[in-house]
C-alpha cells in the first residue's frame, strides 16, 4: 500500500509539473552574439524565461524578443527581437546608403538580432511566420547578477 501510495503521487506530480511547464513555459539557454548587448555580454551565458501565453493569445508586439524556430534549419531555435508586425513599412538601408520599403505581410513579423551585423535574421530571410514563432522571452532568470525583465 505505502509504494503504491509514493508512485501515484509521483506520476501525480509529474503531469502536474509537465502540465504547467507546456502552458506557461520554460527556461532555455542563449548561446551566440546575435543578441549581445541583450543577451551573453562579456561571454557570459544567459538563461531567459520562455513565455508561451503571449504566443498562443496572439500578443507579440514590436519590441518583444521571441524564440522561433530557424527558417535555414527546422532543428535549431532563433532568439530576435520583433522590428515590425503585419501592415508595417519599414525602410531598410542597404550597404550603399541606398534604402528600400519592405511592407510586413498578415501573419508575419520582421525580426532582427540586436547586434547588427553578426545576425541571421529578417535582413537575410525576409519576415517570418507567425507559426514559426515558439515563446516570448519575457525575463533574463540567470545568472543571478542579470536578474531582470527585458
Amino acid at each position: 500500500m505505502g509504494i503504491w501510495c509514493c508512485i501515484k503521487s509521483i506520476v501525480f506530480s509529474a503531469t502536474i509539473g509537465q502540465t504547467i511547464i507546456d502552458t506557461f513555459g520554460t527556461v532555455a539557454r542563449v548561446d551566440g552574439i546575435s543578441m549581445q548587448p541583450t543577451f551573453n555580454p562579456n561571454t557570459t551565458v544567459d538563461l531567459v524565461f520562455m513565455s508561451y501565453l503571449p504566443v498562443r493569445f496572439g500578443t507579440i508586439k514590436r519590441g518583444d524578443i521571441i524564440i522561433a524556430i530557424s527558417p535555414r534549419n527546422p532543428n535549431e531555435t532563433i532568439i530576435k527581437r520583433v522590428v515590425g508586425i503585419e501592415g508595417d513599412v519599414l525602410v531598410l538601408k542597404k550597404s550603399n546608403n541606398s534604402s528600400i520599403r519592405r511592407v510586413v505581410p498578415k501573419g508575419y513579423y520582421w525580426i532582427e538580432g540586436d547586434h547588427k551585423g553578426h545576425t541571421y535574421d529578417s535582413t537575410s530571410f525576409g519576415p517570418i511566420s507567425k507559426g514559426l514563432v515558439i515563446a516570448k522571452a519575457p525575463a533574463i532568470v540567470w545568472p543571478p547578477s542579470r536578474w531582470q525583465l527585458i
